[in-house]
């Protein structure tokens, strides 16, 4: 039947999809990446709770990493048959369910084990999600929707991460928690009313572990969990950095990580268009950025607005390189697109936990807050080292 809206244009409703869908994947981005931060801001709620001192309370960040490191290609090679809107709301689902094991832990080893069941569907879900985004997006838009899902989990420094700090500080740490089960169940709903069944669907486990056997993907794999132990050496003391380099009171340090959730914002949205013009070149480029950024701020670190303006800088340096590297190691797995964009966070937390040990090795050793950043540049520098010398091969772009 014909009406008198039918002759209407449909790009604007098309348009106007895209950005819901990716507004509901970003969301689930929001959600992933309060709950992954949010905890190293209460390590002394839970560690009074629990009677346990901060760094055994620590084990429960690294239990996530963990968890992010394995359930990444795992959870996506597993699930290589199951149509990819459906999988987005099994992980989100059983997401939801960890966190909300985590805020009933009675006990330090319950959270442990709360902790690494959350992680395992974190590097799935952005793979997966990833994967849909672009296809949801079209040919040429596959950096924009990296990107904008991304950009959930940059937000979520600026807004997610002080919101639940602050829930948890005044109701407990175990409302946190619950919080993070709310947005996941919200993501669930968002994912279910608005996120069309995208992406690729005729995969199958033998093609996901072919994939693995790939010399390209897994040397630009290794540049990328070498190289991102440099943002983490910075970002895992940037609190005790802040205060007793920079000359900063404690009460600053939420205002200073805000500033840099701004930063990574800005980085995801410009690393976007950047890997969508030149996948190899923006990580090449941003490699190098991020080492000149983490120098800058290693000079400056004494002076308060120096140190907070080179903060925003690796921030933004940092995330472009992210953005950058998810989708060339989508490029490198074509095939197997989910599988690529997963492997992207489980380089992430390698880097996380590398960054954090060399980090806190030499400041054991006695060289001061400021050598964990001069740290960050070896480890980027080695990052880039690693994408140079073997990491230049030509790949197939997907269709």
């Amino acid at each position: 039947m014909t009406t008198g809206t039918a002759s209407r244009p449909t790009r604007p409703t098309a348009s106007r999809e895209v950005r819901t869908a990716l507004f509901a994947l970003a969301l689930g981005g929001f959600t992933i990446g309060t709950t992954e931060f949010a905890t190293m801001g209460l390590l002394p709620q839970v560690g009074a709770d629990l009677g346990v001192a901060d760094p055994v309370v620590g084990h429960a960040i690294t239990a996530y990493a963990v968890g992010v490191v394995v359930g990444a290609p795992l959870l996506t090679v597993a699930a290589a048959r199951m149509p990819r809107r459906r999988l987005l709301l099994w992980l989100m689902g059983f997401y939801t369910l960890a966190n909300v094991l985590s805020a009933a832990a009675p006990d330090i080893t319950t959270l442990v084990a709360g902790r690494f069941l959350a992680g395992l569907p974190h590097g799935a879900f952005f793979g997966v999600g990833a994967a849909v985004g672009a296809a949801v997006a079209g040919p040429g838009r596959r950096g924009h929707a990296v990107a904008m899902m991304m950009t959930g989990l940059t937000v979520a420094n600026v807004v997610g991460v002080p919101v639940s700090t602050a829930v948890g500080q005044q109701l407990g740490w175990r409302a946190a928690f619950l919080l993070v089960g709310v947005l996941g169940a919200v993501t669930l709903l968002g994912v279910w009313r608005f996120v069309p069944d995208a992406g690729a669907v005729d995969s199958s486990v033998r093609q996901e572990v072919a994939a693995l056997r790939n010399r390209p993907l897994w040397i630009s794999f290794t540049g990328a969990a070498v190289g991102f132990g440099g943002l983490f050496a910075v970002y895992t003391y940037v609190a005790p950095t802040v205060v007793r380099v920079t000359g900063l009171a404690e009460s600053a340090v939420p205002w200073v990580l805000a500033v840099f959730g701004v930063g990574m914002t800005v980085g995801t949205l410009l690393g976007g268009r950047l890997a969508d013009r030149d996948v190899l070149g923006t990580v090449v480029g941003a490699f190098v950025a991020t080492a000149a950024a983490l120098a800058v701020f290693a000079l400056v670190a004494q002076w308060p607005v120096a140190a907070v303006a080179g903060l925003f800088g690796v921030a933004v340096t940092s995330q472009v390189l992210g953005i950058a590297m998810q989708t060339r190691l989508m490029d490198l797995s074509p095939a197997a697109q989910s599988l690529g964009a997963a492997l992207c966070h489980s380089a992430l937390n390698v880097g996380n936990a590398s960054g954090a040990f060399f980090g806190g090795l030499v400041i054991a050793a006695g060289w001061g807050y400021v050598a964990p950043t001069w740290t960050g540049v070896v480890l980027t520098l080695a990052g880039l080292g690693i994408v140079l010398a073997f990491g230049r091969q030509k790949v197939v772009h997907p269709a």
